[in-house]
């Protein structure tokens, strides 16, 4: 079979489609027929083996995928060949004590898909049959398999009510997106910031309420108080680095929240200990979603019928111009690897 694979890690130019050997899979899994595979940034942090991970060469990576099933293992239920459904990328082990109690996106054996074992940009990948979900009928394949990180930061961990006022970072990027399409849904005040006028009124029309152009201002964090009324606001979404976290701290009120995945670019930031404590600030990580998680959000997407936004489709062979775009910050919304038609 055809897969983008790793061989050494390095730059976009680093990976190449070959053949591969088929997937071999456990009693316990499936084969999912790989029609589209959404890019993350995770796939950029693999091939530069970052974090000093050291991963095992070669690699195919690729977290997010939907599909067909076509082969089932033994031990296998609720799910059957021909089934078309969409990849919960994060593996768990489903009977630690975290595990047993909901949290397994805390398991003690926590795996993700395209990190530790091989990834979806591949034309098949073998999987645990509790990690895939079925496809909503009214999204394409190359919608599927959306919204799960940003219900866990918005709904999960920032524990969301309506009415509350809402910052997102950086927004085009497809997670920052979907957290606007999500705070929208629950009746959030929306601001979001981009250094793209472009990117800026688009996510205008998909409902930001404000929006700020940070190379256009001396301070976001002043505009962001002067946006609210000086009250600053209830949530921050933050996908990206070190160089928001002085902004994120200026605009949450206290009592408020920031929410974070990823570390783009630079991970480490400092922060004064007393602006925690005397604003009553909580600060807080999110990784993938628990199998709760998971549920809740297809339950009201679906619902609603909410899909992402897609900035482009590429055929599997194009990986590293999808990567070049993604890596540059072209891009408004998703952008999917399409590997079987």
């Amino acid at each position: 079979m055809k897969a983008a694979v790793i061989q050494e890690p390095g730059g976009p130019d680093r990976l190449g489609v070959e053949q591969v050997p088929e997937p071999e899979f456990t009693g316990d899994e499936v084969v999912l027929k790989v029609y589209s595979a959404g890019l993350n940034h995770l796939d950029t942090w693999v091939r530069k083996d970052g974090g000093g991970l050291k991963l095992p060469k070669p690699r195919i990576p690729g977290s997010d995928a939907a599909g067909v099933v076509i082969a089932a293992g033994p031990n296998v239920t609720g799910v059957a060949v021909g089934d078309e459904v969409f990849l919960d990328p994060g593996v768990s082990c489903g009977s630690c004590k975290y595990c047993n109690r909901g949290e397994q996106n805390e398991c003690v054996s926590f795996e993700i898909v395209g990190l530790t074992r091989q990834g979806t940009f591949a034309e098949e990948v073998a999987v645990p049959a509790r990690n895939v979900l079925p496809k909503p009928s009214y999204m394409s394949f190359a919608e599927a398999g959306a919204f799960a990180l940003e219900w866990r930061m918005l709904m999960a961990r920032a524990q969301f009510k309506p009415g509350q006022v809402v910052l997102i970072h950086g927004i085009g990027d497809e997670i920052a997106l979907g957290a606007l399409q999500l705070a929208k849904l629950a009746g959030a005040e929306v601001i979001v910031t981009s250094s793209s006028g472009e990117k800026l009124d688009r996510a205008g029309q998909i409902g930001a309420d404000h929006t700020i152009n940070y190379e256009a201002v001396d301070d976001v964090g002043q505009c962001v108080r002067d946006v609210t009324s000086g009250a600053g606001v209830d949530i921050v979404i933050d996908t990206l680095g070190a160089a928001t976290w002085p902004i994120d701290l200026s605009a949450v009120h206290p009592g408020g929240k920031v929410v974070r995945c990823g570390a783009k670019p630079g991970a480490e930031a400092g922060v004064n200990p007393r602006m925690l404590y005397w604003n009553q600030l909580t600060i807080m990580g999110a990784k993938m979603g628990s199998d709760e998680d998971c549920h809740r959000m297809m339950e009201a997407v679906t619902t609603a019928e909410v899909r992402p936004v897609i900035d482009s489709v590429m055929p599997l062979e194009n990986v590293r111009d999808a990567m070049d775009k993604m890596e540059a910050g072209e891009q408004f919304g998703k952008i999917v690897l399409e590997v079987f038609k």
